[in-house]
């Protein structure tokens, strides 16, 4: 009996334990608890946040590694492809170009919004609008598409063409307020249908002034900006000498986590990667290799039974020849077609090579320097941060000091429309002692060997000056463009002989082949550029946007 009490001693000993380290365990974890200090936290908030929401008309792109740059041709010997390997970071992506509707929508809300019949607002409309005279040709009768082609329904969902980079990068602000404006309203943070009846040039909705300044939003109307996702009806609790506090959370902030990220162009980097779509590549962890086109196959017809023969894009298959006989062997377009009338990628993405060729974020450069960054590349980094005025609160665009660039053509662009913060460049208080980056615009980090360009001056200071030689890589032409105080364009042309490339940091890529190109540029990996205040009738874009959180949405098998 007594080795029987011996043994059973140090056994309830150990179940006791094992209970206490159980129940310890499950108070610890619980979700009001922080794995910190152990103190109560209404963490219920952040859990129902914790899944990012894919925004309006956006597929998930989940990222990986590619070999970037490796085209299967390179017939032109550009010498601005070479293949290296980069990782980029999970994303979302538009499913098809941004269409003439879209873009229509963008431009009835700025004409409803900014009257361009006053003159104060008048650049603001006429600066976002398309260039319908990119369809003119010399030797050939496009007035059809010059009149009908942005505003005729029957092109309604094409993809918008004659829109330069610049207005590109402007839709995609505009359109991330509109989101984020509407889920405000859903979720209670903003009066009902205030994104319609409220809004005017004076009171307007911006994403950054509502995260920084949410008072000073829709001119700081309270009436409009709620407080509390409850709106008038949380007024907070009252206690018992009758005060009444104010609701924890008074307003929407970025950890609240309903707000999405920006829409903007996507990277080059992430363009091909997704337009390339390696991922339908993987068969049992086995990895088949790199596509020719975002489909599989060497050609530009289907191999599939039920579509045989059929062109799985839009491009100009040979000299004077836009679309095929016509019948069963038709791409069926000429111009631009309908988005979606071609299959999608391995991503779902349609219209990856053809159709229209669509705009990056990238300043362009033939050198893709991989040594410097393999991780999410990009080249046009340009850092900025609120403007803060003298009173210590950030400074709202006004109708008096709205950003205006003119473009090489004499067209005015309204960079920040009023109700948006002003940006100022970073300065010493964010580089100092910093490694990772030392200035604001470091679009020409990096940028190449300036000893091996041609005009290159030992001992010599950097000048602009036509008649002396420079140390610039890249010395393109330096006009001078403006408009007077009448409005009248003053153009002053560099006319220099020493000028030896029209690259500089205002050309950007373009990528895809287009209605007007060869199979040639379908390859993904093939890049162009353009300057980034001019259109044509083959450029369009899609948007992005960067995805929060896992970088996978659901977890996957080793088999799938």
């Amino acid at each position: 009996m007594k080795v029987n009490k011996v043994i059973t001693l140090p056994l309830m000993l150990s179940v006791m334990t094992l209970i206490g380290i159980s129940s310890c365990s499950k108070k610890s974890s619980s979700n009001n608890t922080s794995r910190g200090t152990g103190w109560n936290v209404d963490n219920k908030k952040v859990q129902a946040a914790k899944k990012q929401e894919a925004g309006p008309g956006l597929v998930f792109v989940e990222g990986g590694t590619f070999t970037m740059g490796k085209v299967q041709d390179d017939v032109m010997h550009d010498w601005n492809n070479t293949p290296t390997q980069q990782h980029v970071q999970s994303f979302y992506m538009d499913e098809t170009e941004v269409t003439n509707f879209m873009y229509l929508e963008y431009l009835d809300w700025l004409k409803s919004v900014f009257p361009p019949e006053e003159e104060n607002y008048r650049h603001i409309y006429e600066g976002a609008s398309p260039d319908t005279l990119v369809w003119r040709n010399r030797l050939g009768y496009n007035e059809t598409m010059t009149n009908n082609y942005l505003r005729h329904p029957a092109y309604a969902n094409y993809p918008v063409v004659g829109v330069n980079w610049i207005q590109a990068n402007e839709f995609s602000k505009w359109r991330t307020d509109r989101v984020n404006e509407a889920i405000l309203e859903k979720k209670g943070y903003l009066k009902k249908n205030a994104k319609t009846d409220d809004v005017s040039a004076e009171s307007s909705f911006s994403t950054d002034t509502y995260l920084a300044a949410p008072t000073m939003t829709y001119g700081g109307n309270e009436e409009i900006v709620l407080k509390g996702p409850k709106g008038a009806k949380n007024k907070g609790k009252a206690g018992k000498d009758g005060t009444v506090t104010e609701p924890k959370n008074v307003y929407a902030q970025r950890s609240s986590g309903i707000l999405l990220p920006e829409y903007r162009l996507p990277t080059e980097a992430e363009w091909e990667y997704a337009a390339a779509a390696d991922v339908g590549q993987r068969e049992y962890n086995i990895y088949k290799g790199q596509k020719k086109y975002p489909w599989s196959g060497s050609y530009t017809r289907s191999g599939k039974r039920q579509s045989k023969g059929d062109q799985l894009a839009n491009f100009k298959q040979g000299t004077g020849d836009y679309g095929g006989i016509a019948g069963w062997s038709d791409d069926g377009a000429d111009i631009t077609n309908e988005v979606k009338k071609y299959p999608a990628n391995d991503f779902g993405l349609y219209d990856m090579a053809g159709n229209v060729a669509e705009w990056v974020a990238d300043v362009y450069r033939p050198i893709i320097d991989n040594e410097a960054n393999d991780f999410n590349y990009f080249r046009g980094n340009t850092y900025t941060k609120n403007k803060i005025g003298a009173d210590g609160k950030v400074e709202i665009v006004t109708l008096e000091t709205m950003k205006k660039d003119t473009l090489s053509n004499g067209k005015i662009i309204v960079r920040s429309l009023p109700g948006q913060i002003a940006q100022v460049p970073v300065d010493e208080q964010e580089t100092y002692l910093r490694q990772n980056f030392s200035k604001s615009n470091n679009i020409n980090y990096r940028d190449g060997d300036k000893q091996s360009s041609k005009y290159y001056s030992f001992g010599e200071s950097e000048s602009d000056d036509a008649d002396k030689k420079i140390d610039k890589m890249y010395n393109s032409p330096k006009h001078n463009v403006t408009t007077d105080s009448l409005g009248i364009m003053v153009r002053k042309f560099d006319r220099s002989s020493k000028r030896t490339t029209f690259i500089d940091d205002k050309v950007r890529v373009y990528k895809g082949g287009s209605w007007r190109d060869r199979a040639y540029w379908l390859d993904p990996a093939q890049r162009r550029y353009f300057p980034q205040d001019m259109a044509t009738d083959y450029i369009g874009f899609r948007c992005a946007m960067s995805k929060v959180g896992p970088k996978a949405e659901k977890k996957k098998s080793a088999r799938n």
